[in-house]
């Protein structure tokens, strides 16, 4: 993460490279808290947001897909919030939602 890049970017780009297998889930969790900790968001994205990362952290436990933790499931359901905050950013007029705008292909 570069410290002139916005959260939202930042979120993005770690979320492309552990798509790619170029992080770990552990980083981007990390990356992903203190990110989202510099969003206006309403409470709830954060809480939406904890549950996610818990669960994808708690996936990385396993060395396979599981059953109950589906690593690329996980990764769709970030991508999904980091598409819903931005919507939310871009209503409440937020410039860190107009930074970063192209969301990656799945």
């Amino acid at each position: 993460m570069t410290n002139a890049a916005s959260p939202l970017e930042n979120m993005t780009q770690t979320l492309l490279q552990c798509q790619r297998g170029d992080a770990s889930t552990a980083h981007l969790a990390r990356a992903w808290r203190l990110a989202a900790a510099q969003l206006p968001l309403p409470p709830r994205y954060g809480e939406v947001l904890h549950g996610l990362l818990d669960r994808m952290e708690s996936g990385a436990l396993f060395t396979e897909e599981s059953c109950s933790f589906s690593q690329k499931d996980q990764l769709q359901a970030l991508q999904t919030w980091l598409d819903k905050a931005r919507d939310q950013l871009q209503r409440q007029g937020t410039p860190e939602a107009l930074a970063g705008h192209n969301t990656p292909a799945p």
